[in-house]
């Protein structure tokens, strides 16, 4: 019995593609084989803990962390002391949010954020109101951006902080944290932005861009899973949210992750020497991707901003299909649905929501996700996967 394959699987045996395919570098990267590297030694030579400081394997593992300290703050113009690790870009926005209302409640307890942002910092305000703060979430225009009118409208007398995510997790969309940090920096209003999807794949200066807080996720960056860090600008005072030891200027307890503080301050490094060229290289993938859809396929659409966009991000809706069909049928592809999966269903993303998308075309999304290991041939498998998937459900109604 002879076997029928499809012109994107003959074309993946005929350029010896390995399946499947990833293509969710938002979700999660793989660790840079550098990266890797670099942390190796600190699992089992120099396995100290950087708190005791009265031996040399506890100096060995301090001055790691000082170096990666180091090399976190200078790729985004920050000083070394102002860098605080955490578990990752969760446990930075929980202390962001939640150390600021703590720190500054005398002073007001209104907050603002936007209805896009992630589940950590939107389940943080949720949690604050119940303690009596009053948080404006923001709808976003069409494309995924803030409305900076609506932004000046909702400040009052007492916001005490404003948190807004620079670049989504889902559209890719680039907010304007520029103007909008500034605007608060002029009312003496603190600002923070989850930054975990933005780190390494966009320029970002604390000082430039008048950020007082910037969360970092390891995981995002090919560094390993379970490790971040929380910018913090000098002088900004945060009420600690895990107490025991004083670590990290007592404003978050614990042992530090020593290599997987190594394999941030790596990954880091690895991004600011090659940001141009990487962020050039995987545009040219995305562009390359979202033009072949485009060229073959009828009812797509683009979400966010086509402007103001993460490199590597196309996220897409398809009229006439169900998602759950289509992520099934792509089952050599890791790709996402932009959608929260459920044992039952799937549910529409909130985030497309918001840009006005309708539930049917929210949940017949996908999130392509390119990262720095993704080649030319990847892409062209994917795309001619997804365009002769989306003929036969369509023609299957």
């Amino acid at each position: 019995m002879s076997t029928t394959f499809s012109p994107a699987e003959r074309q993946a045996s005929n350029t010896n593609l390995a399946l499947p395919i990833y293509l969710d570098n938002h979700a999660t990267t793989a660790v840079d084989p550098r990266v890797l590297d670099e942390m190796l030694p600190y699992f089992s030579e120099h396995f100290g803990n950087a708190a005791s400081r009265n031996h040399s394997f506890g100096w060995a593992a301090d001055e790691a962390v000082t170096r990666a300290r180091s090399r976190i703050a200078t790729l985004i113009g920050a000083s070394p002391q102002e860098i605080v690790f955490t578990s990752g870009a969760t446990e930075s926005d929980n202390l962001a949010i939640k150390g600021v209302a703590e720190s500054y409640r005398s002073k007001g307890n209104h907050i603002i954020t936007a209805v896009t942002e992630h589940k950590a910092v939107l389940d943080s305000c949720h949690r604050l109101e119940q303690y009596g703060f009053r948080v404006s979430y923001l709808s976003v225009r069409q494309d995924g951006l803030v409305d900076l009118e609506a932004f000046e409208r909702a400040l009052d007398e007492k916001t005490i902080l404003v948190t807004i995510m620079a670049a989504n997790n889902e559209t890719g969309t680039v907010q304007a944290i520029a103007d909008i940090a500034r605007r608060c920096r002029e009312r003496g209003i603190i600002f923070h932005t989850d930054a975990a999807q933005a780190v390494g794949k966009i320029p970002l200066s604390v000082q430039e861009q008048n950020i007082d807080l910037l969360s970092i996720c390891g995981h995002k960056l090919y560094a390993p899973k379970g490790v971040g860090a929380l910018y913090v600008r000098s002088g900004i005072n945060l009420a600690a949210q895990i107490d025991g030891g004083g670590h990290e200027h007592g404003m978050r307890s614990g042992t530090l992750n020593v290599p997987g503080i190594v394999g941030l301050g790596k990954a880091c490094d690895i991004c600011r020497e090659g940001m141009p060229q990487e962020s050039a290289r995987i545009s040219a993938l995305r562009n390359r991707l979202r033009d072949k859809i485009l060229d073959s396929l009828d009812g797509v659409s683009l979400n966010g901003s086509t402007d103001h966009r993460l490199p590597g991000n196309l996220n897409m809706s398809f009229a006439g299909v169900q998602g759950e069909e289509l992520l099934t049928a792509l089952d050599d592809i890791a790709v996402s649905s932009g959608a929260a999966c459920t044992s039952a269903h799937i549910e529409p993303s909130y985030v497309l929501k918001a840009l006005g998308i309708s539930d049917e075309l929210a949940q017949a999304s996908l999130r392509f996700g390119i990262g720095r290991f993704n080649t030319e041939a990847e892409v062209d498998y994917v795309a001619g996967r997804v365009i002769e998937t989306l003929k036969q459900l369509r023609e299957l109604g």
